[in-house]
C-alpha cells in the first residue's frame, strides 16, 4: 500500500509537470467574475455573457424562481434575473452553479467518489448559507460559494487514486489521505482561481476545530460549523466535545443546536439541495 508521504509527492510531481491538471472555472464564470468585478458592467452585458452558455442560462432563470431568490413576478429572462438580483448576487450564483461541471466524473470508478463528494459539498454550503443569517457581515451567497469550494481539493487527489486500486478499494485509507492531503492542494486551486484570501483559505482551515480568525465570524468559521452539522451521527467528530470550539462563540450559536432545527433553515437547506442536486 502507497504511503500517504509517497502519494503526496506523486501528486505534486504530477502537478509539476502538468501531468495532471487541477480543476479550472467554466469560462463563462470567470468572464462574469472579472465583468463584476470592473464595477462598470450594466445587466446586459452581463445578460450577454450568461447567455453563451445555454445550460447555464437555464438554471439560473430555475434558481432565480426558486422560493429562495423569486419576488412577486416571475423572472422570464437573463437581463431581467440580473437586473433583479444585481451583479454581486448574479456573480456567485452562476460560480456556485458551475462548481456542479468540475465535479463529474471522468470514470464510473470516481463517479460514486464525486458524487458522494458533491453531495456533501452540498449539504455544507446549504448549512453554511442558512447560518450566515446569525451574521450580518456576512453574505447568503458568498456562504453558500465557501461551503461548496470547501473540499475543492479532494479532486485531483481522487483522480491521481485511480492509478492505485489498492486506495480505491480501500476506502476508509482514501478517505484518510483526501483529508489530509486536499486542504493544501484546495488553497493551490482557489489562488489559481484569483479568489481573495477569505475564500483561499477555507480549505486550508476547515477541518481546524481550534482555529481563531480574529475577533469576528469569518466565512471559515461557517464551513467549520456546517461541516460538523453534516456529519452523520456515528461519526466520532459528532460525539466529541464542541463546547471549546471558537466559531460557535463568534457566530453565536449554542454547540449543542442543531442548525437544521433552527426555524425555516430546514425548508431552506432543501431548497438549496433542490438548487444543485436536481
Amino acid at each position: 500500500m502507497i504511503s500517504e508521504q509517497e502519494f503526496l509527492n506523486k501528486i505534486n510531481k504530477a502537478i509539476k509537470d502538468n501531468s495532471i491538471t487541477l480543476p479550472t472555472l467554466p469560462e463563462v464564470a470567470l468572464r462574469i467574475r472579472d465583468a463584476v468585478e470592473k464595477e462598470d458592467s450594466r445587466a446586459r452585458e452581463i445578460a450577454d455573457m450568461i447567455a453563451t452558455d445555454p445550460a447555464l442560462s437555464a438554471r439560473l432563470l430555475q434558481v432565480a424562481n426558486s422560493p429562495l431568490y423569486r419576488g412577486r413576478k416571475t423572472i422570464d429572462s437573463i437581463q431581467m434575473a440580473v437586473t433583479r438580483l444585481g451583479n454581486n448576487l448574479i456573480r456567485n450564483l452562476i460560480i456556485s452553479l458551475a462548481m456542479k461541471q468540475i465535479f463529474q466524473a471522468t470514470s464510473d470508478t470516481m463517479d460514486t467518489q464525486l458524487h458522494a463528494n458533491w453531495e456533501q459539498s452540498v449539504q455544507v454550503a446549504a448549512i453554511s448559507r442558512a447560518l450566515s443569517k446569525q451574521v450580518p457581515h456576512l453574505q447568503p451567497e458568498q456562504a453558500m460559494l465557501a461551503g461548496l469550494i470547501h473540499n475543492i481539493g479532494s479532486l485531483p487527489v481522487l483522480v491521481m487514486a485511480e492509478n492505485y486500486p489498492e486506495l480505491i478499494e480501500d476506502g476508509i485509507k482514501l478517505r484518510k489521505m483526501v483529508e489530509s492531503i486536499s486542504p493544501h492542494i484546495g488553497e493551490t486551486i482557489l489562488k489559481t482561481w484569483g479568489f481573495p484570501d477569505s475564500m483561499s483559505k477555507i480549505p486550508l482551515h476547515c477541518q481546524n476545530l481550534k482555529y481563531d480568525g480574529g475577533p469576528t465570524a469569518d466565512y471559515v468559521d461557517l464551513v467549520i460549523i456546517a461541516k460538523l452539522q453534516a456529519l452523520p451521527a456515528d461519526h466520532y467528530l459528532s460525539q466529541a466535545d464542541w463546547s471549546h470550539i471558537p466559531s460557535f462563540t463568534k457566530i453565536g450559536l449554542e454547540p449543542e443546536i442543531e442548525v437544521i432545527n433552527i426555524d425555516g433553515v430546514a425548508e431552506e437547506v432543501d431548497e438549496v439541495r433542490g438548487m444543485f442536486l436536481s
